[in-house]
């Protein structure tokens, strides 16, 4: 039976909990991102040339997408078995425990090549941290509200990627605003790595004071319940996933193409293509990417919500063939030079990016039942980051390096955007579904013997 939605205020301190976590998990990962473009080339890879020592840094930022998939499996598994809330606080310290660790590493210039090693390891802690994340914070609003207006709660989380984004590219905005390259360069870029100890303590403050979601805990009862009656037993959350769901996993990734890439195509390689071929400077492209987040963060909700109207899938085939439509008209405004027209280029980008993020929280949910849910909606979001968002700002590097010339990034995108559309003409409509109503997709009767049993724990018999 579906759980009573929550009262508002209680709903809006879930939501305040999963956004201020998520917003602290992505300033970190963006941070990063961020950072490889403007000075890690340099500081971590002194021998390369500026371009290849650019597509060096942003190797090692792909790593962190390496790990997001484990992340996933691992996170989502727990997650499944021992609730929302327990694995959002794991992954918030592991997140800001790599970020801050970051901050105090020494470069190529004291330790030579152990530098970048390092750095990668630390970013590969940031990816699994991440893996687990998106997941475990969506659900956790989800599952809290009721279906009519799910879209518009579970966009809320979504905007802590914009928020995060905001904050890290506005913090790096005024420390290059107010040091010379020199100082920044030196130390001024450890500041907003440090700065990710406090909003982890900030975070983990609000994060612990939630309660577990009421859908999950229904959820975990009837799982108890039928183990001791013996009637019924479990998959484990995974197997369960890949056997079951699988249309919906391959759904779920393929929608992500064209959000994914186009996102850090218009966020991480504007700040190389601004300054390396339209010959911009590094403070007009962190300022146009600081203002386009901005109404990116503000719209998310208001894309939610028309999710909640006219359907999810409407609204993120707004998106996907919007970004279609526009990456080309973006790439040429940024090649004008003006600022004004890099604000209306990443801006108008990220508007149409919001139409494919803002219901994603919603429509993952809303494809996988409640005792996997968290592995499912993970493993859809974060195995396609693989092959998606990792490598999107180093592809696009390699061909602006290639071609000097954005037409084959152009290409890239569009072929991106057309994996999208064919998902979404795969999928079904998902706003009506009792994220409750998930008793078919969660068990199937026990057999005598079969090979997930050295997983299954069986009751004694009672006397």
């Amino acid at each position: 039976m579906p759980s009573a939605p929550q009262a508002p205020s209680s709903l809006k301190k879930i939501v305040a909990a999963s956004l201020i976590g998520t917003t602290i998990e992505w300033y970190d990962f963006f941070l990063y991102g961020a950072a490889a473009a403007l000075v890690f080339n340099k500081l971590f890879f002194p021998d390369s040339d500026p371009l290849v020592g650019t597509l060096l840094s942003f190797l090692t930022y792909a790593v962190g997408f390496a790990a997001r998939p484990l992340g996933a499996l691992v996170f989502g598994h727990y997650g499944d078995r021992l609730g929302r809330k327990k694995l959002l606080v794991y992954s918030l310290l592991m997140m800001g425990g790599a970020t801050f660790l970051i901050g105090l590493l020494p470069t190529h210039a004291a330790i030579g090549s152990a530098a970048p090693l390092l750095l990668t390891v630390l970013r590969l802690a940031q990816g699994f941290a991440l893996g687990g994340e998106w997941g475990g914070a969506v659900l956790l609003v989800a599952e809290h509200g009721d279906a009519g207006r799910r879209g518009f709660w579970a966009s809320w989380p979504q905007t802590g990627a914009p928020a995060g984004q905001l904050l890290a590219t506005g913090v790096l905005a005024t420390l290059t605003a107010t040091l010379s390259d020199a100082a920044f360069d030196s130390w001024g870029w450890r500041v907003p790595f440090l700065l990710s100890g406090v909003l982890v303590l900030v975070g983990l403050w609000i994060r612990l004071s939630v309660d577990e979601s009421p859908v999950f805990k229904a959820a975990l009862a009837a799982a108890e319940r039928r183990k001791t009656e013996q009637t019924l037993r479990e998959k484990p959350p995974v197997l369960a996933v890949l056997r079951d769901h699988w249309r919906d996993v391959l759904i779920a990734m393929g929608t992500r193409m064209a959000e994914n890439i186009s996102y850090y195509v218009v966020t991480a390689f504007i700040l190389v293509y601004a300054t390396e071929h339209a010959d911009t400077s590094k403070q007009a492209a962190l300022d146009s990417v600081l203002i386009a987040s901005a109404v990116h963060l503000v719209t998310i909700p208001l894309w939610g919500a028309l999710s909640d109207k006219i359907g999810r899938r409407p609204v993120y085939l707004i998106g996907a063939l919007g970004m279609g439509t526009w990456i080309y008209p973006f790439f040429a405004l940024v090649d004008r030079q003006s600022f004004g027209a890099m604000v209306t280029a990443a801006t108008v980008a990220l508007l149409f990016h919001g139409a494919m993020y803002a219901p994603q929280a919603a429509f993952f949910s809303e494809l996988f039942a409640t005792r996997m849910r968290y592995s499912g909606a993970s493993i859809g979001a974060q195995f396609s980051s693989v092959a998606a968002g990792a490598p999107a700002p180093l592809i696009a590097t390699a061909l602006l390096a290639g071609y000097d010339s954005a037409t084959p990034i152009v290409l890239y995108v569009m072929a991106a955007v057309l994996l999208t559309v064919v998902a979404l003409g795969c999928a079904q409509e998902t706003r009506h579904r009792d994220l409750a109503d998930t008793e078919a997709y969660e068990t199937d009767p026990a057999p005598a013997e079969d090979a997930l049993a050295p997983y299954i724990r069986t009751p004694p018999p009672r006397s």
